[in-house]
């Protein structure tokens, strides 16, 4: 009798089994899931403006999962230690909640353990958060045109702060130097705008754009100038403080914004419920209330799909704006 070839039958393959079984198993984890401790990973240190936040959605996604969410900060090399422990992560319960400090990985760090794109899957954008352009209080300016003028007519004489290299503060800096007619500003970077900050105070930055939450206080008490806000419209919490398009800028666009990550390979079920819960919880009126006292934007109907949208156009935006001003990872 002739020997039986692999191929000789329809469905005879050895291998039949093991690829149907695939997808089922992807169905049994998404159908299952949870079946322990969501992990949060955030890049960035306790306590700060991207860690609240998240600690904020944990908070309310244990309303909602069986089990409570873990935050878990993992700090170092900028945002990539903490992302590639997420991209490592083959366990379904462990995602990351990042900023537009993602959007910048490649051009910033060219050796990276992980692809920032083909390793993760985009699980909802939860919101975007504007920036405020703060100057010294004794610099002699009063308006955007103002600052652009002296900048213009004192090419390098002054610097700017920022919370450090490739930080969304020093990247809406850029873009606005690079907007205003190429404005020749040095940039002086510390670690955190928290540290900045006395520099501001003192002049010895002339400027700093920053998030909008972590300016109120000092724009409020008039301890620096408030000149300009990114967003579309002017900021509640600072009503007096125009916007960059109202002041010349029409095209300026400059925030930061939080997202969540799942490693590639979630299965798709997990990430579709997830972003289910994720959007469960910006839809409430007090999470919405908390948020926005943070000056976040809040988003209520992100998708998985619209939040890889999102990041690849935040991709295309950033990544020539860190090549062209020479920016290197500290």
């Amino acid at each position: 009798m002739r020997r039986r070839t692999l191929l000789g039958f329809a469905g005879a393959s050895p291998f039949a089994p093991l690829f149907a079984a695939a997808p089922a198993r992807a169905q049994q984890a998404a159908a299952d899931w949870p079946t322990q401790p969501l992990r949060i990973v955030v890049p960035y240190a306790p306590g700060g403006p991207t860690d609240i936040p998240a600690r904020l959605l944990a908070e309310e996604l244990a309303k909602s999962l069986p089990q409570r969410p873990v935050v878990e900060n993992r700090t170092g090399a900028g945002v990539v230690v903490g992302t590639d422990v997420v991209a490592k992560a083959r366990d379904n319960h462990t995602v990351l909640y990042t900023t537009i400090s993602h959007a910048v990985l490649r051009p910033m760090f060219p050796r990276l353990p992980f692809d920032p794109v083909a390793d993760f899957a985009p699980v909802a954008l939860v919101g975007v958060i504007p920036m405020v352009l703060m100057a010294n209080k004794d610099l002699p300016v009063n308006n955007l045109q103002d600052l652009i003028k002296l900048y213009r007519d004192n090419p390098g004489k002054y610097d700017y702060g920022s919370a450090g290299n490739g930080s969304a503060l020093q990247l809406a800096a850029e873009l606005f130097l690079r907007q205003a007619g190429g404005l020749k500003v040095t940039h002086v970077a510390y670690r955190g705008s928290a540290a900045a900050m006395p520099d501001l105070l003192n002049g010895t930055v002339s400027m700093m754009l920053d998030v909008a939450n972590n300016t109120l206080p000092y724009v409020g008490r008039g301890e620096v100038k408030g000149l300009a806000v990114s967003s579309e419209r002017r900021l509640p919490q600072l009503p007096d403080v125009p916007t960059f398009k109202e002041q010349g800028l029409p095209d300026y666009e400059a925030y930061t914004w939080h997202m969540v990550l799942a490693p590639k390979g979630t299965p798709d079920g997990v990430v579709q419920r997830l972003n289910a819960a994720i959007n469960k919880v910006t839809s409430d009126q007090a999470v919405q209330k908390r948020l926005e006292d943070l000056t976040m934007q809040v988003r209520t109907d992100s998708t998985p799909e619209s939040a890889a949208r999102w990041l690849q156009a935040e991709m295309a935006k950033w990544e020539p704006v860190v090549r062209e001003a020479g920016i290197k990872a500290d």
